[in-house]
């Protein structure tokens, strides 16, 4: 292999994982959460159940040994429920009382890194505010903290030892498989089906790709398939004018991360983005401002090349995570930047990494102004376009944040990514749909997650308020509403998660992670701080 051949390799797995290169500190022993018990019964709660069906209540609902029994409708709204409909309570199990209460499948996060040790978190930090927000399944891509780490954390969710979403395991491509930092250098078919191989038996779930020469890529995807493994790509634009979107899906990629790569194979009269000339990918500024002007440079929406890409992803049965959300103070920095959670739940030391740095991945803001964020915007427009339409012609849309970066937190980061699908045209129960079921499926977990159905784990999300109405009620900051007595108060956030049918206490678990805010910013007498203006 020749030094210029393989220099794109190495810098394509460093961007992706300069955060994520050592592990963090694992999450302790479950102290939270009540359960599991031999039966528990939801009780009055309206269902939105994840398949696009309208909501329907009251309903009780039914859990046996972690697996919804029944799901039985016990009346009819504003009416008092007669009790001779409704299931018994057996011995030893547990009524919740959810009336007038909203119950959803758990979500999934099908792009959810597990902290890094740049951004000082702790898997305990991040995993409290996944599940105070309803995120009971993530899927980690890349496994920044070594297959090992993230295979234990895994197991141990599996077994509720941790407070935890279930894990799914996507091992970045070449990670060293033998505990030790670095990556090998996978620069033959051999040595990549090798590689997978070794991958699989480690215990992971899938691999996440950043790119790679075409030969290669052909024989890891080729293998993963083979082994009935799944499969992700953020197609970086080192390696994307020789491979993307669509030689990825053909090769048997079964998911995309972010947009790159699909601007690109919708390129009509060009063969490479517009960069300019003293463009340097290392200097993120470049890379990121650039990246806004890609959508601009694509076939026109409905375009003969445009539906062509688009039926081609579709008859393959193709997924798209967008995870608009870790891009959009790219369009609206101060919007991102003081977000009303930063204060109470954004660490200290994750604040000062988002903050502009030549070496910290997203901390791009050298000189962010108004030219890039309308770029972006007008970028986010054709990006929505394509993902409504992909939406309606039957593909596979999920949710997916890429928090930790880009003024984006953990937890925070997912109903903001619900609240930019809605604004790309999907109706509030289409959002639901990709939050959960379309998850499920791209994770391959639709037999067990996913939707409210007999058989299905008892994974729940329950929020006093209806979010098809206001997507704002699942941020664990809940929204504003005027009461009927004149009074302004919040109202929302998630109440219950339920996940493998232990019940956990949302807003407990954000005081938790409140409290371990609160104590790193004492240990290091800190404060949130507008850059440059720290004393004024």
């Amino acid at each position: 292999m020749k030094k210029n051949q393989l220099l794109p390799l190495l810098l394509a797995q460093l961007f992706l994982c300069i955060s994520l290169t050592a592990q963090i500190e694992k999450a302790p022993p479950r102290e939270e959460g009540e359960g599991p018990w031999s039966q528990l019964i939801i009780r009055g709660v309206t269902v939105i159940d994840g398949t696009l069906s309208p909501p329907i209540g009251p309903v009780d609902i039914v859990v046996e040994n972690n697996r919804i029994a029944s799901v039985e409708v016990v009346g009819f709204p504003g009416l008092d429920i007669n009790p001779n409909r409704r299931p018994k309570l057996k011995p030893g199990g547990k009524e919740l009382n959810a009336e007038g209460m909203y119950l959803l499948p758990g979500f999934v996060d099908t792009h959810a890194h597990i902290g890094g040790t740049s951004q000082g978190t702790t898997a305990e930090y991040v995993f409290k505010l996944w599940m105070a927000h309803g995120i009971t399944t993530i899927c980690d891509p890349g496994c920044g903290n070594g297959i090992d780490w993230v295979v234990d954390q895994k197991k141990k969710s599996a077994n509720n030892e941790i407070t935890a979403p279930r894990i799914k395991a996507y091992n970045w491509f070449g990670n060293s498989l033998n505990g030790e930092r670095g990556r090998g250098d996978i620069t033959t078919p051999e040595a990549a089906r090798e590689w997978v191989r070794a991958n699989a038996k480690k215990g992971a779930d899938g691999i996440k790709f950043g790119g790679g020469l075409p030969e290669v890529m052909t024989a890891a995807l080729d293998e993963n398939k083979k082994l009935g493994l799944r499969s992700k790509t953020h197609h970086a634009q080192l390696y994307v004018g020789r491979w993307n979107v669509l030689n990825s899906a053909r090769a048997g990629l079964t998911s995309m991360e972010h947009w790159y790569g699909l601007p690109e194979a919708l390129f009509d009269d060009r063969t490479v983005q517009n960069y300019s000339l003293d463009y340097n990918y290392q200097n993120e500024q470049d890379r990121f401002g650039e990246a806004g002007q890609l959508w601009a440079q694509a076939a026109k929406p409905y375009s003969e090349k445009w539906n062509s890409v688009m039926n081609e992803l579709l008859s393959l049965d193709f997924s798209i995570s967008p995870t608009m959300v870790i891009y959009e103070a790219n369009r609206d920095l101060q919007r991102a930047r003081r977000a009303e959670w930063h204060e109470s739940y954004t660490l200290p030391s994750l604040w000062d990494f988002y903050a502009p740095s030549k070496q910290s991945h997203g901390s791009y803001w050298h000189f962010w102004g108004t030219e890039q964020e309308i770029d972006w915007k007008q970028n986010y427009q054709l990006w929505m376009t394509f993902l409504n339409e992909y939406k309606n012609r039957g593909g596979r849309v999920t949710v997916g944040t890429d928090a930790g970066f880009i003024y984006q937190l953990y937890g925070f980061a997912y109903p903001r990514e619900m609240e930019l699908l809605r604004e790309a045209g999907f109706h509030p129960l289409e959002v639901i749909k990709a939050a959960t079921l379309n998850g499920a499926e791209a994770l391959g977990m639709a037999d067990e997650i996913g939707t409210i159905k007999v058989g299905k784990l008892a994974d729940f999300v329950i929020v006093e308020e209806n979010p098809l109405v206001n997507l704002k009620v699942l941020y664990g900051t809940g929204a504003i509403k005027l009461m009927e007595d004149n009074t302004v108060a919040r109202v929302g956030g998630v109440k219950y998660t339920i996940k493998d049918g232990i019940i956990y206490d949302a807003k407990k678990l954000l005081e938790d992670v409140k409290r371990i805010v609160e104590k790193a910013k004492a240990d290091a007498n800190y404060e949130i701080v507008q850059p440059g203006m720290k004393g004024e």
